[in-house]
């Protein structure tokens, strides 16, 4: 291993999200009825930017979006209803529908798409709409005013920070979650430096290998449940098509991906947490992800390697230390570790064997070695700044729910 030098401590500014749980309530169905009606005005969106593209070729800009949708809601009968969403919730679908344009124009994704309303799953509120009232001593919840309508949430740990939004969330299964996104200061922790730089290639077979040759296994939760989930879904699949029963069986089967994707997330957080523990500096390689799919189908999704990644920046960013991503197109799996001597490897070889060397390793703990020398010569030719990929954009980041 290589030592590097200690960090400093330091505070920065962040844009974080604290996620809770609502109580269920029979005042449940005014949110339902809000989510669906953005989906509703989201597909709106969808059509009238199609249809106004078709005929004069121009895009409808935000500003003249948002003026044509509030005066729907304020000025006819037929979508009076809309007023259900707050003038700020719907500035706010506007806007993400306008990202949406504004990353295709970059190529950084698709065209907006239609939505089923009962999938739709968010509204968010900005300065207006809703009241976080004080939490009480000795409860474990606390109450939240949204629209005229008090409801409470699982108050399972403190708001830090600056309230800046509030995002309620409908999940498949029909939960309903509060979501407040806040800006606020982290201290990046210091004093804990181990001084050690790792290397690690992502795998099929085992889900990490070390430079040092630890194989982290493979969890594999979807693949333990698929054969409950299979049955479940074959008994779902025969009641009465719109019936009490069917919902209930769909209602379940939601259920248990969202308890499989719980299950690879704690793994991924206790994972990331565990190599932080060990090394200042992680070396991964940047992988097609998309391209392994359509190798290895749901086995690459089952892994999650690309939220296990977005986790650990966090991790690593909140304790200081640093990731480095090395270029997907570096030779790992068919270049020696010990000479340098570059060969062709079939999937089947699990074993590798330099031709000119004669060096024989675990073809894994072999590109990690590879890794570990790419990384090297990353940070040496970056000698003044480490890459580092953190999650954050300059002084504000955005993170996932935490």
């Amino acid at each position: 291993m290589t030592k590097i030098r200690d960090t400093k401590s330091s505070i920065v500014e962040v844009r974080r999200t604290y996620k809770y749980r609502l109580y269920r309530s029979k005042r449940d169905f005014r949110l339902h009825d809000t989510i669906n009606i953005s989906g509703i005005i989201w597909n709106h969106l969808t059509a009238l930017q199609k249809r106004y593209y078709r005929l004069t070729g121009k895009h409808i800009s935000e500003n003249r979006m948002k003026a044509h949708i509030a005066r729907l809601r304020m000025k006819t009968t037929r979508f009076a209803h809309w007023r259900l969403v707050g003038s700020q919730a719907v500035q706010d679908i506007c806007e993400r529908h306008e990202k949406v344009y504004d990353n295709f124009f970059e190529k950084k994704g698709g065209l907006p798409r239609f939505k089923k309303v009962k999938k739709y799953t968010s509204f968010t509120l900005k300065q207006a709409g809703w009241t976080l009232h004080e939490a009480e001593a000795g409860k474990r919840y606390r109450r939240i005013t949204i629209d005229g309508t008090v409801y409470k949430f699982v108050y399972h740990r403190p708001i830090a920070g600056v309230i800046k939004t509030v995002t309620i969330k409908r999940d498949a299964a029909g939960r309903l979650w509060v979501c407040f996104s806040v800006l606020e200061k982290l201290v990046i922790e210091d004093g804990r430096s181990t001084g050690e730089i790792g290397a690690f290639d992502f795998g099929l077979k085992t889900f990490l290998v070390t430079a040092d040759g630890q194989h982290i296994e493979n969890p594999l939760f979807f693949q333990h449940d698929l054969p409950r989930l299979r049955q479940i879904q074959a008994q779902v699949s025969k009641k009465k098509v719109g019936s009490i029963n069917q919902k209930e069986g769909q209602r379940h089967i939601a259920r248990r991906h969202i308890r499989i994707a719980d299950k690879r997330r704690d793994f991924h957080f206790q994972l990331a947490h565990d190599l932080c523990d060990g090394y200042d500096t992680l070396i991964f390689e940047d992988l097609n992800l998309a391209g392994m799919k359509a190798l290895w189908g749901r086995k690459v999704s089952d892994l999650g390697f690309a939220q296990f990644l977005k986790l650990l920046e966090w991790v690593a960013f909140k304790r200081g230390k640093q990731v480095v991503i090395i270029d997907r197109f570096e030779r790992t799996t068919g270049k020696c570790s010990g000479c340098g001597h570059e060969q062709a490897v079939t999937l089947a070889e699990r074993i590798f064997v330099c031709d000119n060397c004669g060096l024989t390793l675990d073809r894994d703990h072999n590109a990690a070695l590879n890794i570990l020398e790419a990384g090297r010569r990353l940070i040496l030719s970056q000698s003044e700044e480490v890459p580092v990929t953190n999650g954050a954009s300059g002084a504000h980041g955005s993170f996932p729910h935490l």
